[in-house]
């Protein structure tokens, strides 16, 4: 779920108020959390408790996405200019979890509205950071035994165009903010996704062994 590559986020270094670059420290504590819960590059991951994942994580996009739906009906022009349509993922999930057998999510977590712009810039910014530490997730899943033949597409639904992806949403926050919008209710919005998603899905978590 990392949202830090090095590559991809070296031009966020170039100025201590970029929004970029207060979006990857104010949401590192929240981006950690995240990923130490669903630990998915765990070499012992199997096919259950991806599963397992998987059906939280649709649950929570569905909820995720439904926030942002709404912001995209009374701001059409705001959502076009990220491309909005393009970036939906739950039904991704969905697919993920038909061709692992898994059940569905039974219900979705509560989130806050997306009252403006601001708001969901940083609830996109967990949401499409998630397609870059997703690359490196998916070259995981294919050495797994348990998952051989199982193709698995929500992690990295853009394929060759995740860079391209991410630079266009860069782009796009970094307008934003230049015609007025808030970089500090950017980061708290993008600060409370990272939590709740990290409640969220601690069901899923690997439960630790304890010594005898």
């Amino acid at each position: 779920m990392a949202a830090d590559d090095r590559t991809a986020h070296q031009d966020d270094r170039s100025d201590r108020d970029d929004v970029l670059r207060r979006l990857r420290t104010g949401t590192a504590a929240e981006h950690d959390a995240v990923e130490r819960t669903l630990d998915l590059l765990d070499p012992r991951l199997d096919r259950d408790r991806l599963g397992a994942a998987l059906a939280l994580m649709h649950g929570f996009w569905i909820a995720a996405e439904h926030g942002l739906d709404e912001w995209a009906a009374r701001l059409p022009e705001d959502a076009a200019a990220v491309d909005w349509p393009r970036r939906r993922r739950a039904e991704l999930f969905a697919a993920d979890l038909r061709a692992l057998g898994a059940d569905g999510p039974a219900h979705v977590p509560e989130l806050p509205a997306v009252p403006g712009t601001d708001e969901a810039l940083g609830r996109l910014y967990v949401l499409e950071g998630s397609t870059l530490g997703g690359t490196f997730i998916d070259r995981h899943l294919v050495t797994l035994p348990t998952l051989s033949g199982v193709r698995i597409g929500a992690f990295s639904p853009y394929g060759d165009q995740t860079g391209a992806m991410w630079a266009a949403f860069r782009r796009a926050t970094r307008a934003h903010v230049v015609d007025g919008g808030d970089v500090d209710r950017i980061v708290a919005s993008a600060r409370e996704t990272f939590a709740t998603l990290a409640d969220w899905c601690a069901p899923a978590a690997r439960s630790e062994e304890v010594p005898a």
